[in-house]
């Protein structure tokens, strides 16, 4: 393969597990680039500068050890450059790699990335950032939100106190969803704008989007009661929820999300709150070890 290239390191991602398997993913992109920069961050700060000084000396590769934080921090230093980004999962989530079929196992997914495989895909662009899962803003940004305030617990259990806390305190709130050919007007619970099919650890909200056909999908769910909304949540997780009532469906090159205050989330980070414009860019990224089937 040849060339420059950089691991970018998230050592906590995972619980450590980045840390843990770095030596070895770093031997591996030895074997086959020129010039091979180790960096390591623990703030997205730290990552951006030093994504920015390999950037300097000519970068090709650009590969990043870590979970979906980590990921959409590479998107967007490679968003419409020629540097290639690749993925190796270490995270708790990992909804990027998982859409684009990257293989789970940080070794395997190693290997891709040096095999020469390339693929472009689409982006969601809202103001100055990048996307490449999904932009959800409702119920399920607001419990995003409360975690992300909570001290305690840690881990998944702080997402479970988090949407517990959440139901009792939610109220559907009006929202006015434009695209270039439709506009819906409802109250509404969420609406999520999905560039690839995954966010939150796995739940397929887009099951049908596809990061290579220049739109994107778009999942609105309507007015719920608490109860329902309850129910809901199994389905979601099962992709079995397209079916409800509740829900509406959407194909759009643009969208415009408004009528609401509501904070808004992307690749599972904060991107301000509501009203918003998202734009579908296609073949914004260069992914190195990945072809779409």
């Amino acid at each position: 393969m040849g060339g420059h290239a950089a691991l970018a390191v998230h050592p906590a991602s995972g619980h450590g597990a980045a840390a843990r398997i770095a030596g070895r993913v770093a031997e591996r992109l030895r074997t086959a680039v020129d010039r091979l920069d180790l960096l390591v961050a623990n703030t997205v700060a730290e990552s951006r500068a030093l994504m920015h000084s390999s950037a300097a000396a000519g970068l090709d590769l650009l590969v990043v050890l870590g979970g979906d934080g980590a990921a959409h921090q590479g998107v967007q230093f490679c968003a419409g450059r020629e540097v290639r980004l690749g993925l190796v999962p270490a995270g708790t989530g990992n909804d990027f790699a998982r859409a684009l079929g990257v293989p789970e196992d940080p070794l395997a997914a190693t290997d891709a990335v040096i095999s020469g495989a390339e693929q472009r895909i689409d982006l969601g662009r809202v103001g100055d950032a990048w996307f490449g899962t999904v932009l959800c803003a409702g119920f399920d940004a607001l419990v995003s939100e409360r975690a992300n305030r909570l001290r305690w617990p840690s881990g998944p259990r702080r997402y479970d106190l988090a949407i517990v806390s959440e139901l009792a305190a939610f109220r559907p709130r009006p929202l006015r969803v434009r695209t270039e050919d439709t506009t819906l007007e409802l109250e509404a619970t969420m609406v999520a704008v999905g560039n690839t099919g995954y966010y939150g650890g796995g739940i397929p909200i887009c099951p049908g989007a596809r990061p290579d056909d220049g739109l994107f999908d778009v999942t609105v769910v309507g007015r719920a009661s608490r109860t329902e909304l309850v129910r809901m949540l199994p389905r979601l997780r099962a992709g079995r929820h397209l079916d409800h009532p509740a829900v509406q469906t959407l194909r759009a090159r643009e969208v415009v999300l408004e009528g609401s205050d509501w904070p808004a989330y992307a690749d599972g980070e904060p991107q301000g709150r509501l009203p918003m414009a998202v734009r579908c860019v296609p073949g914004a990224l260069r992914l190195a070890g990945v072809q779409l089937r």
